[in-house]
């Protein structure tokens, strides 16, 4: 099974191995869970400790021994929801803190595909109700269709109409994929770059689609002003 969503979720890859093997089991020992996992004792008992602390394991002692049993799967969604609501009571203090910051950077890097994501929610928070994109490839596919979904409706939710400028290779997928408040347009085959720029209120992010994808937000208002006037003249020329 897919175990990266976990470890999307906080879990170390050792939490992932003993719950995946108790979930198996059923009720056990120790012993046989580090029969099942392959990890050393030390570390599965450790394991145990953290995940009963989380309540996503329980214990009941027979004899001298404890038998181990994951709790039900779904209460891993309980504790997403607890860990979200504690966040979320200090939020406003974060976001206090984070406005009387003296110097605020307009140039951040974003490296891999969590970065990314971070990049491309960034842009969401502009008050500006337009969306700009040019040059986006195939490659951007990598983010996953169900990312691609949930973030356009996020935009759609927030009232930002979008104008998307994408390479010929994605016109196929276009046509199964339409997104409600977006224009799409195509650039003539041959000009397929791997780099993607958007333009977002006083934010420019641009994107480097590689295998490790690269991206730099840039916050500043004149720039953002360019590649706007930029993209129109290149809008207008571009394909439906």
């Amino acid at each position: 099974m897919e175990t990266k969503i976990l470890e999307d979720l906080g879990f170390t890859n050792a939490e992932i191995k003993v719950y995946l093997a108790l979930l198996e089991t059923g009720s056990t020992s120790a012993g046989e869970i580090i029969q099942k996992s392959g990890l050393q004792s030390s570390v599965v008992h450790m394991t145990l400790n953290n995940l009963i602390s989380k309540g996503f394991v329980s214990f009941v002692k027979e004899g001298k021994r404890n038998h181990y049993q994951a709790a039900n799967p779904k209460h891993v969604i309980d504790y997403i929801e607890e860990k979200k609501n504690q966040f979320e009571k200090i939020l406003p203090e974060l976001l206090k803190k984070q406005e009387t910051a003296k110097d605020k950077s307009e140039t951040v890097t974003f490296r891999g595909i969590k970065g990314i994501k971070e990049l491309l929610y960034e842009l969401l928070e502009e008050k500006d109700k337009e969306y700009l994109a040019f040059g986006s490839p195939y490659e951007s596919l990598m983010m996953g269709e169900d990312f691609w979904i949930n973030y356009h409706q996020k935009r759609i939710e927030k009232a930002i109409q979008a104008k998307f400028l994408f390479n010929k290779s994605l016109m196929e997928w276009c046509k199964n994929n339409k997104y409600a408040k977006t224009e799409y347009k195509f650039t003539q085959e041959g000009f397929e770059p791997l780099t993607e720029t958007i333009i977002c209120g006083e934010k420019v992010a641009i994107i480097v689609w590689t295998e490790n994808p690269v991206g730099i937000l840039i916050k500043n208002k004149t720039a953002a002003e360019s590649y706007k006037s930029f993209f129109k003249i290149i809008w207008n020329k571009a394909t439906k």
